[in-house]
């Protein structure tokens, strides 16, 4: 089941059907347990409406949440960082969080900074070599419960990050710097491990970069992710985890304004963004 989100109102697909509702409150409409019992039993009083009447436009499906995200959760990503950060004498870091107990956690994004589909992202003005990163994201209700899941885009300089591993809020943290969408995926059961994420970029109609990974690549659990989070934190209206990335590109790539971003996970769908720098 897939939830999509437009001003007061949300489109929600089943078997092949489309219903539409009207929803005055997004945080408390996401923020209940067994979100997928809940919203399937509401489907029997929405209204039905046809193909014809899908939202041409979606919003990023978040409201007042945060969104946090966990670094070096694969091991492509651990080599990755190790490389950009060798210079500075940071590496050794990267490699001591991948094996160590404690996950790597981060604050990326308030819900001003985060766009949705369609929409652009930034990359920053005083920055050298800028990365997306495509992340399978858990919707995490208040209570620590994972009740679905979207496609996240952690837009990251990898350049000021290798600077020093000291400056990866200034990395990871400015306007534009997230995007989630299309859709909040709801599913009985947790996201199957052969789940595919498959990134795309292209420049001016021309492919850059692709590649793909199963989820079954991460070293860390969501469930582990998660309790790592809540420990110390509450979170009343829910949050948003992106999971970390395994597809990186080569050292010689950075994007570039314009550049269109195409993030596709099995069963949620494909977020795109276009890239620009704030003016």
């Amino acid at each position: 089941m897939k939830i999509y989100k437009k001003d007061q109102y949300v489109q929600i697909e089943d078997n092949n059907r489309l219903y539409e509702l009207e929803v005055e409150d997004w945080d408390a409409f996401i923020n209940r347990e067994n979100l997928y019992a809940v919203v399937k039993a509401e489907l029997s009083n929405a209204k039905q409406v046809s193909d014809e009447k899908r939202f041409k436009t979606v919003d990023a499906p978040i409201g007042s949440q945060e969104v946090w995200a966990a670094g070096v959760t694969y091991k492509r990503s651990k080599e990755a960082r190790m490389d950009e950060a060798k210079a500075s004498g940071g590496d050794v870091f990267y490699d001591k969080v991948y094996e160590a107990d404690r996950p790597e956690l981060f604050f990326k994004a308030t819900s001003q900074r985060v766009v949705g589909h369609g929409d652009y992202v930034h990359i920053r003005k005083d920055s050298t070599w800028d990365v997306p990163e495509p992340e399978l994201t858990l919707l995490v209700n208040s209570k620590g419960n994972i009740e679905g899941y979207t496609i996240g885009n952690d837009m990251s300089s990898r350049s000021i990050e290798g600077e020093n591993p000291l400056y990866l809020p200034q990395a990871k943290m400015f306007e534009r710097c997230a995007a989630l969408g299309p859709c909040i995926y709801l599913a009985k059961e947790p996201m199957a491990q052969e789940t595919k994420i498959e990134i795309e970029i292209s420049r001016s109609g021309t492919t850059v970069y692709k590649d793909n990974v199963a989820i079954s690549m991460m070293k860390r659990s969501h469930t582990e992710l998660v309790e790592f989070l809540f420990r110390e934190c509450d979170f009343p209206k829910g949050v948003f985890l992106m999971t970390g990335t395994c597809l990186v590109p080569s050292d010689d790539f950075t994007l570039q304004e314009n550049d269109e971003i195409k993030i596709t996970i099995d069963s949620i769908g494909t977020l795109v963004n276009t890239v620009q720098k704030k003016r």
